[in-house]
């Protein structure tokens, strides 16, 4: 063989490994949810500013945000890990490292446990015990009650949502601020905003979850007449409480908040009332992306309110 064709196989041979490292290291962002994890930072960003609109210390800020990841990844990767065979079932998330057989199972428990181990530390050690405890809570809720009540109760939505719920705290107690009621109602308005949101995803995917052996209300419930009504009573309840942020004597721009929360509160409950109405994918997509600019707008309208 030529020194040319045994430069070009050993060229060949660098980029299938570089290409398969990379597909490894895609395998495991993939593990963590790098969705719900980017939506879970982004506000504890905004509670954080929210907190302390005179200004957030950066260096407590990052540690805040780098051990939120690190326990949020842990989650993510338990989360797969206990809904392995699960997944397996489901059209929508059988190619997931786990059921595609790309990760071994002692993979990912390492993974997880690395993570959530640093990231607590993380947080322990650069931002303060309370911060740690709401972190550490907000894994115990999802891994440990949330996901194994996916294949036993509709429930587990509301228990769900507070998980996604307390990461507000995570962002608000970084910062030493006192748990006030602007701190609950912006957790109370993150509770909410997930009915909506996870009651049209429960309809859009219903066939899957049967698949799954998943007890969602539109399992439960085929005629997703209670999904839709559990959509609409969030939306409704969410529209008052999503005004109450804006009720702090350190509001900067209280009637811009109010405004434009009404106008997004009032386009979210009309989209689930469309949803109850018809309890049709259409509207169910409707209302999904809905909820999705209703979050994305909610977050600028609190930095706004805080500076």
């Amino acid at each position: 063989m030529s020194r040319l064709s045994i430069n070009s196989v050993v060229r060949l041979q660098s980029r299938a490994h570089s290409a398969g490292r990379l597909a490894r290291v895609a395998d495991y962002v993939e593990l963590t949810k790098p969705r719900i994890v980017v939506m879970e930072l982004v506000t504890i960003v905004a509670a954080a500013h929210l907190a302390t609109p005179w200004g957030v210390d950066p260096f407590v800020l990052l540690h805040t945000v780098l051990g939120a990841a690190l326990v949020a990844a842990s989650a993510g990767a338990f989360n797969q890990w206990c809904e392995r065979y699960t997944d397996a079932r489901m059209v929508r998330t059988a190619n997931r490292p786990l059921p595609a057989g790309r990760l071994q199972e002692i993979e990912v428990v390492w993974f997880g446990t690395v993570t959530f181990i640093v990231g607590t530390i993380e947080l322990l050690a650069f931002v303060g015990p309370l911060t740690a405890a709401v972190g550490v809570a907000t894994w115990l809720i999802y891994v440990v009650i949330y996901t194994p009540l996916k294949t036993r109760s509709p429930l587990n939505t509301v228990v769900g949502a507070i998980s996604g719920a307390l990461p507000i705290l995570i962002g608000w107690t970084a910062t030493g601020a006192p748990v006030d009621m602007r701190a609950l109602s912006l957790v109370a308005v993150m509770f909410l905003w997930q009915f909506p949101h996870f009651m049209a995803i429960a309809w859009l995917y219903r066939a899957d979850y049967v698949r799954g052996g998943q007890r969602m209300l539109s399992v439960v419930d085929p005629s997703g007449l209670r999904a839709g009504s559990q959509a609409l009573i969030g939306a409704l309840v969410l529209v008052p409480v999503s005004l109450v942020p804006a009720m702090s004597p350190q509001a900067g721009s209280p009637a811009i908040y109010c405004g434009w929360a009404l106008v997004l509160g009032g386009a979210q409950l009309v989209a689930a009332m469309l949803f109850l109405i018809g309890r049709s994918d259409e509207s169910a997509r409707r209302l999904l992306r809905m909820s999705l600019l209703y979050l994305m707008c909610w977050m600028g309208l609190l930095l706004i309110i805080a500076v």
